[in-house]
């Protein structure tokens, strides 16, 4: 006794087989959600890059004018353009008389830097390019082409920003950038840099001077000029060549742009410049060659100058020609710190004797190869890069395609809506001879005993002649027995084993008594005159079935009042423009009519998918039966009431829509009145149903980005005149279909929260769909608050 007790307990204990698919229903969720979101991450970290990328986000567009300089050394202020740090002080370098050092600023540049590279070369003239690091990353070809042709680079930031206004960290931050995207394009790193915004060393002010001597201190050599050609100005090629030539027979650091702007006079005054340069016998160099070429002099043109008093230390030999060498600026190589790489954050490495091949260069000096963590990291930036610069404006195109496509849907929606209804409520429209004969009404049950009075009550003061077949689909809650209760006339319960919602209405079809059957929830109500409005279509021979319009009946609470307005708004609007099209993909569950000889002849609602009536209504169409949609049938449903059942049963429908999509594919190859949906409707769901509504959440994300990062006030003036057309669009459908305008004022907050949970279920549903998940059907808790028509108000 004791024995078999303990067996039946180890029986009961043990989990049903949809308990056991449930599990693993959910065991499968958890990596899908967790792919979800790191699609989602990961498009936002490309965003952030992107933006980073082009100075939108974290960008600083401050420029400091008109600053003092009573802090800054006086032989700083008038020494040469070449600044370096040696045992904690400054000294400038002048070039070299008729010494011409070729600098420019701001590239590379896809358009000008190459065709600058070949003027150079042409003229067998190397110059030295301060590079902004973004831009390297975007154009690694062009750097590593630079740098193998002779030239000299050097940082010029990160993100082009005035450093006198950064922090320490941001500073440090830029060059550390800087470096990497050079080591990652050309596989070196430099030790010259070029502050944006900078010029003569005389316009070195109170607030700039801590961070050249912050660089210094790093090891960096700061790079000014003393001509500055101001092509970026566009003055007329004359003028460019008579500004960059130095006055006698000075040498001089010579200031050009290869990028930031349109440069063709740029690329037609330099050529002619370094001709006329040339034939007044100057000499053309990088800042390495300058700074070696002074270091063999001895000397002659440095100038010390200490970072705080301003007294002479060291000489110009060692200024110069250490520094061209493979000494670290400064002193000796900086301990903990390998050739290549930086022992802290934005300190260059030894250079000289480290350049790439390992022969000494003395136009490029201030190169060292990049190895270890530093090269790795910067290929690694280089392909992050490049993944972000194709995917985001990728991105931004298809989102415009996706954009356009929305307008137009909108525009079709309201054009054929209007035309749908004018057509529908003529006076003169008629299906036919009036509809009168009995039809069957098919409630499918399972533990719906706080709806099903309701349902049945409503259905019992019906206008039209019914009988109702309520199919309990093994209920455990005595759904059965409160329908027997009732008592009403013409009301047959039949009981099954739960098998699901398509056998309870296969079993209703085979038990019905007329040809007109009526399909609708357990949670649903009718109003009196549903069915004989429902009904009247089956006048014309060759409508198979029809669509009535569902309405949420519990609509008094926030989510209910979203849901009734993307069932005003949404679905019916859909409907009607499907209508006349001739391709409804889907009939509501909560109220719908079929020829019963239709459902026989396409083999009967079908378990293959979750969305029986999607695909039932797709077999109908490619059976050749027409569907139509019946506007006057009104039934309201109970709507989910928490996000989290509405979660479960939108996941559910997106699933099914797909699952009943990809079922009937071979629709898009038949023939003739048949294959009308596989022509028309199925591209239209698939790009309005679920391509577009997958992709609107990026629209809303690059709105949200733009807001924060770009142009607030554009951003939010685009938003409000497209939350304005939605608003318009749904005032015209709660105009159609006769609905109270109050629940529109929810229409803003649906928009930001409740849209965006849709889009997230559908992305969900795409993801379980695109790796094989299966999932099980979800019974939904039910309130019974939505009474008999009467009872409900609008």
């Amino acid at each position: 006794m004791t024995s078999n007790t303990s067996a039946r307990r180890r029986r009961r204990a043990a989990p049903s087989r949809f308990e056991r698919a449930g599990r693993r229903a959910a065991a499968l969720q958890r990596p899908r959600v967790v792919l979800a979101l790191v699609l989602v991450l990961g498009l936002v970290s490309v965003m952030m890059l992107d933006g980073y990328l082009r100075a939108e986000v974290l960008g600083d567009h401050r420029v400091r004018t008109d600053a003092s300089y009573d802090k800054v050394p006086q032989r700083i202020l008038d020494g040469g353009p070449i600044l370096t740090s040696a045992n904690g002080s400054m000294r400038t370098q002048s070039v070299p008389k008729k010494t011409i050092v070729l600098t420019f600023d701001d590239g590379p540049d896809a358009t000008y830097t190459e065709k600058v590279l070949k003027i150079l070369a042409d003229n067998d003239v190397n110059g030295t390019f301060f590079l902004v690091g973004s831009m390297i990353a975007r154009h690694p070809g062009i750097v590593k082409d630079m740098v193998e042709q002779g030239n000299e680079v050097g940082l010029h930031t990160f993100t082009h920003v005035d450093l006198s206004y950064q922090s320490d960290a941001r500073v440090k931050r830029e060059l550390t950038q800087t470096q990497l995207a050079l080591a990652g394009a050309a596989g070196i790193t430099t030790k010259l840099v070029r502050a944006p915004y900078s010029s003569e060393a005389a316009a070195i002010d109170n607030y700039s001077w801590p961070v050249y001597k912050k660089l210094g201190a790093m090891g960096y050599t700061s790079v000014f000029v003393d001509t500055d050609s101001d092509d970026w100005k566009k003055p007329g090629v004359s003028k460019i060549v008579q500004w960059a030539t130095p006055k006698k027979s000075k040498g001089a650091s010579v200031l050009f742009h290869d990028a930031g702007g349109n440069r063709d006079q740029t690329l037609k005054a330099l050529p002619k410049y370094i001709k006329k340069m040339k034939a007044k016998g100057y000499t053309f160099t990088t800042v390495s060659g300058a700074m070696a070429k002074t270091g063999a002099r001895g000397g002659g043109s440095a100038q010390n100058g200490s970072a705080g008093s301003g007294s002479a230390q060291g000489s110009g030999a060692q200024d110069g020609g250490a520094q061209a060498g493979s000494a670290q600026p400064g002193g000796a190589q900086r301990s903990g710190q390998a050739p290549g790489g930086a022992a802290q954050q934005g300190t260059p490495p030894s250079s000289g004797t480290n350049a790439p091949g390992g022969a000494r260069n003395v136009d490029q000096a201030a190169h060292s190869k990049a190895t270890g963590t530093t090269l790795y990291e910067g290929k690694a930036l280089i392909v992050a890069v490049a993944i972000a610069e194709w995917t985001v404006p990728t991105l931004a195109v298809f989102l415009a395609i996706v954009g356009v496509a929305v307008m137009a849907r909108f525009a079709m929606m309201l054009v054929l809506a209007r035309r749908h209804y004018r057509q529908r409520n003529k006076r003169r429209f008629s299906w036919g001879p009036p509809v009168t004969r009995p039809v069957s009404v098919i409630v499918p049950a399972y533990n719906e005993k706080e709806c099903i009075a309701n349902t049945l009550n409503s259905l019992s003061k019906s206008t039209h002649p019914i009988e109702i077949i309520v199919v309990d689909d093994g209920s455990t809650d005595g759904t059965k027995e409160i329908a027997e209760s009732l008592g009403l006339p013409n009301v047959r319960v039949i009981r099954q084993e739960n098998a699901g919602k398509p056998a309870a209405l296969n079993n209703g079809v085979r038990n019905a008594s007329y040809d007109i059957v009526v399909m609708m929830d357990g949670d649903t109500v009718f109003e009196p005159d549903t069915v004989r409005q429902l009904v009247q279509p089956f006048a014309a021979p060759d409508i198979g079935a029809v669509a009535g319009n569902a309405k949420v009946g519990n609509r008094n609470t926030v989510i209910g009042a979203w849901q009734h307005i993307e069932y005003v708004m949404g679905f019916n609007l859909d409907r009607r423009m499907y209508d006349l099209l001739r391709c409804m993909p889907t009939i509501p569950g909560a109220i719908g009519a079929f020829r019963r000889q239709a459902v026989l002849e396409v083999g009967g609602m079908s378990e293959d998918t979750l969305a029986e009536d999607t695909d039932i209504t797709i077999a109908m169409h490619r059976a050749g039966w027409r569907v139509v949609y019946q506007e006057h049938a009104r039934a309201r449903t109970e709507a989910p009431a928490s996000l989290k059942q509405l979660w479960s049963q939108r996941y559910r429908w997106s699933y099914g829509t797909m699952q009943a999509l990809w079922k009937h594919r071979k629709s898009l190859v038949d023939k003739g009145p048949s294959g009308r949906f596989g022509r028309v409707g199925m591209p239209l769901v698939v790009l309005f149903q679920i391509v577009t509504p997958v992709f609107a959440p990026l629209i809303d994300l690059f709105t949200v980005y733009s807001m924060i990062f770009v142009d607030f006030k554009a951003s939010l003036l685009a938003w409000l005149a497209v939350l304005g057309i939605q608003l318009v669009c749904a005032a015209y459908a709660f105009r159609l279909d006769e609905e109270k305008y109050r629940y529109l004022w929810m229409l803003p907050l649906q928009q930001i929260a409740y849209r965006q949970m849709m889009y997230l279920v559908l992305i969900h549903s795409s993801i379980t769909a695109l790796t094989g998940g299966r999932l099980r059907w979800q019974k939904l808790k039910r309130t019974g608050e939505v009474g008999t028509p009467t009872g409900v108000g609008r």
